[in-house]
């Protein structure tokens, strides 16, 4: 049979194979205007850039960190711009690692996959960004500069032993401020922050605004002799230790010796213990109860009778009290002879107490103090009672905690009613001894540790006047000079 013409077949077959290779160019070229984007499931710093250039990928990237943060400070709204703080994306390298997402795959391979319609792997390349983080704190400081509200400590009221209520307060944490914020900085979507603001307590008032209260009492009472305070606080040691003469503040270095008085028998305790250990014999057990409780005089004579010659020297009673109170570095501090009238003067010392060119208090040759040493011998027994401090270091443990609680408490039963006492509330515990005269009242002292849920105290005071003193007005300022003290370490709730 003859052919007559081109093969119909053939024809068709090369029809065929010409559309395929169009086909091929076509899908090529697609694939190729495609590969030159950014891979269609990838994503920069948690932003989808699929199917973009890379100059919009950029562009993306800068509007979604470069929006502002939003920061609520309660009911405030801050915006926060990124650029304030310095920040910076890292565009370099992650677009760098964004074309070797594009390019990782062989383009054959990839060409393979794009015809049968095969969706890439998911890939995501993780934020590279930095800002400063002390101009990120400047922000937040100013933002806490102009919406803080600082609390307000209790005020002393002018001319009474009272506080008026603080107020409590509200402040911006700013460390973990900054870093909440740090982290959303570095977030693409709910860009914004609740502000941690913490509640403020009023605080206490401080140690110098206690002295001015303490000043105004003296001055409004029109007190014209010398008022010596010391006070120190238990849990952080911080003192306050002030003279007034005659209205006008004096120097409290060398602190000034007065008539140590029944305040002596602290000493006499001490150096008891010192001696004597738990348990203690009946007799001596009712002595010192009698001597701290019911300010016996004979029975602390008897107690330093027991004290004679027990030492390696020999050395008389008073003066082994005496030197128990030097071992403890209480230089102005001693007991020269017995409480019974006729005793002969054992010791005389000179003390930077009673040598002052300056003042003086015409203290008794017999017995001396100052307001600051013996409020220390009640600090040192307090921090023995704790299982430390300067009286147990001083005599290697021959001293106990149980010895120095057992001390304490003896004091806590001397109950009066009166002076420092009568400045504290009733069932509040305060563990001192007190002296003065009975006809003419020249001096009226007070020391004890005095046991609060605001803190724990040891508080001195020491009033003294050449004219003889009137009972009632002194013991009331007593108690008005302790109430303040009191108030300062309890002040009075928010109204």
């Amino acid at each position: 049979m003859r052919r007559g013409g081109p093969d119909l077949l053939r024809l068709i077959s090369i029809g065929l194979l010409l559309l395929a290779v169009s086909l091929v160019f076509y899908e090529l070229v697609t694939f190729s205007r495609e590969r030159a984007r950014l891979p269609d499931q990838l994503t920069i710093a948690g932003v989808p850039v699929g199917d973009l250039e890379k100059t919009e990928a950029l562009e993306r990237l800068l509007q979604v960190y470069g929006s502002p943060v939003e920061l609520f400070y309660g009911d405030e709204v801050i915006l926060l711009n990124p650029s304030s703080v310095g920040y910076r994306l890292d565009t370099e390298v992650m677009l760098a690692a964004s074309e070797l997402a594009r390019t990782e795959v062989e383009f054959w391979s990839g060409f393979w996959d794009f015809l049968w319609n095969r969706p890439g792997e998911p890939n995501s390349i993780p934020l590279k960004s930095e800002f400063s983080q002390s101009e990120l704190e400047m922000n937040l400081r100013d933002i806490a500069l102009r919406y803080d509200k600082p609390s307000k400590a209790a005020e002393p009221i002018p001319g009474s032993p009272t506080f008026a209520p603080g107020e409590s307060g509200r402040v911006l944490d700013i460390a973990r401020a900054r870093e909440l914020v740090g982290e959303i900085l570095n977030t693409p979507v709910n860009r914004r922050v609740n502000l941690p603001v913490v509640a403020e307590a009023p605080p206490r008032p401080t140690l110098p605004t206690l002295q001015i209260l303490l000043k105004q009492i003296l001055k409004v009472t029109e007190f014209d002799g010398l008022a010596v305070i010391y006070l120190q606080e238990m849990q952080t040691g911080d003192e306050l230790h002030f003279a007034i003469l005659a209205g006008e503040e004096i120097e409290v270095e060398p602190d000034i010796a007065f008539t140590a008085a029944s305040t002596i028998k602290i000493g006499v305790m001490t150096a008891f213990y010192r001696y004597f250990d738990e348990p203690l014999d009946e007799e001596a057990e009712r002595w010192l109860y009698e001597m701290i409780v019911l300010s016996g005089n004979a029975t602390s004579d008897w107690l330093v009778e027991r004290l004679e010659g027990i030492d390696e020297l020999g050395s008389p009673g008073p003066v082994l009290v005496t030197n128990t109170l030097r071992d403890l570095g209480m230089e102005s501090t001693y007991l020269g002879g017995y409480f019974r009238i006729g005793s002969p003067l054992l010791i005389q010392p000179q003390t930077s107490g009673n040598q002052r060119p300056d003042i003086t208090t015409s203290p008794d040759p017999y017995n001396q103090t100052t307001a600051s040493e013996i409020a220390t011998l009640l600090v040192d027994i307090y921090r023995c009672s704790q299982g430390g401090g300067a009286l147990m270091a001083a005599f290697g443990g021959v001293i106990t905690a149980e010895e120095c609680a057992n001390m304490l408490d003896l004091l806590s039963q001397n109950k009066l009613g009166y002076l420092i006492e009568a400045g504290v509330p009733d069932g509040t515990r305060v563990a001192h001894k007190q002296g003065y005269t009975d006809s003419p009242l020249d001096y009226v002292i007070d020391t004890g540790v005095v046991f609060t849920a605001g803190g724990n105290y040891t508080l001195s005071i020491f009033l003294w006047n050449e004219l003889p003193m009137i009972w009632d007005p002194t013991a009331k300022l007593v108690s008005n000079l302790s109430r303040a003290v009191y108030n300062y370490f309890n002040p009075p709730l928010e109204n």
